[in-house]
């Protein structure tokens, strides 16, 4: 990636697709393999598709966007999104416009440690158990190092072991073990599963108990990602709103999400909106990110927001975002499937945790695009020109008709599939 190219994009809207990739091919300085990629007709194949699960029968596809403006511990950043809801593009990259004149977005990781579970049932002594799981430490983590010479090669391996006794369960009283361990730039699912196999038999000899689960726990609380920004008052001025009013309804709308349940579930669907579409992306698995997202926001006993928004001394807005990033650059779809390397070649990253960095940063980005909807004109203005393209194409609307029919149901309020229809046939009308 050229060191001087700027995220800033003006106009990059109005282009044709075209157009778009064209553009950011030559900014971001694309090879032709990877733009090839990212033509329609390019990406994945039936065949190479039918050697990633069972019982292939197509390829299923996502409109793929680029969110622009992105600044990130001072680096200019492309991030590719992989969704097919409207407006959330459009909202991260306006925010993160926004961000931009307080400095852009500043995120953090720490290490890639991930957590394996074994279960151990029928376990005589589990106090005596834990001891003794202590004291030969050194030779569990060994075992566990065996598995994955690549991975240790590279810095990573077992790190610690845990011992976790629950002494009153559905089925009597156990012993859960978790190994440690540093997975590198691997998500690292299949590593911490074998390694997990690897050392039961020894948990079962030193314990006297009944190895039963061996699995990766996607509660990656090891392996957090956290970012932050700042935004001016005056940045959050729009039309006829203040930035003292936009900043207040802000952080009186996260309010809520921090005290009710019931908020927070939509308020983390819209972080996970801007995250989820970037772990796709990447050919990341957003299933395991989702998990941890949400028992990482209920750890306190109590589901909460995942973010947090606050007025700093002298009047900005400020935001930060945690949660578990459980993504990486080696394994899985990451390197078998073309768009992945593609999305992952834009980033121009060189490890997992610029990734969950980057993730956190649009997750962040992501969540005051909604919120900034929401304390102003209302979630649904922003979101209905584009929402009513997608129902003018449904009614049958092509070429032009779209935006013609689109802006018609916005304007009116009218976003409905009957409404499209009928505009339709009003022009057929006038076309006779």
């Amino acid at each position: 990636m050229p060191s001087t190219f700027s995220s800033r994009l003006p106009g990059f809207y109005d282009m044709s697709l075209e157009a778009r990739l064209r553009r950011i091919a030559e900014i971001a300085a694309l090879p032709n393999e990877v733009r090839s990629v990212l033509e329609p007709e390019g990406g994945l194949s039936a065949e190479q598709a039918d050697h990633m699960i069972e019982n292939v029968i197509g390829v299923f596809g996502l409109p793929l966007g680029v969110a622009t403006n992105f600044v990130i511990n001072g680096r200019e950043v492309l991030i590719p999104m992989a969704i097919e809801e409207p407006s959330v593009v459009a909202g991260a990259s306006y925010m993160a416009k926004l961000a931009r004149q307080g400095g852009g977005f500043r995120a953090e990781s720490t290490e890639p440690l991930m957590i394996a579970q074994v279960q151990l049932l029928d376990v005589p002594n589990l106090t005596k158990a834990a001891k003794a799981l202590q004291e030969r430490k050194a030779e569990i983590l060994a075992r566990a190092d065996q598995v994955d010479s690549v991975i240790t090669e590279l810095g990573g391996g077992a790190r610690d072991l845990e011992a976790r006794p629950f002494k009153k369960t559905a089925v009597g009283p156990m012993l859960v073990v978790h190994l440690i361990y540093d997975t590198r730039d691997a998500m690292g699912a299949n590593a911490l599963n074998t390694a997990a196999e690897a050392i039961a038999p020894l948990l079962e000899e030193v314990t006297g108990g009944r190895a039963h689960l061996r699995i990766v726990s996607n509660l990656a609380d090891r392996r957090i990602a956290r970012a932050s920004c700042t935004i001016p008052l005056e940045a959050l001025a729009y039309d006829q709103f203040s930035g003292e009013r936009v900043r207040d309804g802000i952080v009186e709308a996260w309010a809520l999400a921090e005290a009710d349940p019931y908020r927070a579930s939509t308020h983390n669907k819209g972080i996970m909106n801007g995250v989820d579409a970037v772990v796709i992306a990447t050919g990341n698995d957003w299933r395991a990110v989702e998990a941890g997202a949400h028992a990482y926001a209920a750890r306190s006993g109590r589901y909460t927001s995942l973010s947090r928004w606050w007025i700093e001394d002298e009047g900005s807005l400020a935001g930060e975002l945690e949660m578990p990033m459980a993504v990486g650059i080696v394994g899985g779809a990451t390197k078998v499937h073309p768009t992945a390397k593609a999305c992952l070649a834009l980033l121009d990253v060189s490890s997992a945790r610029e990734v969950a960095e980057i993730v956190v940063s649009l997750g962040l980005a992501q969540n005051l695009a909604a919120l900034r909807s929401l304390a102003t004109e209302g979630i649904q203005r922003g979101h209905m020109e584009l929402h009513a393209r997608q129902v003018a194409i449904a009614a049958g609307a092509e070429g032009a008709q779209i935006t013609r029919v689109a802006q018609q149901m916005a304007s009116e309020g009218a976003v409905r599939l009957d409404r499209a229809r009928e505009l339709l046939r009003e022009k057929g009308k006038k076309g006779k």
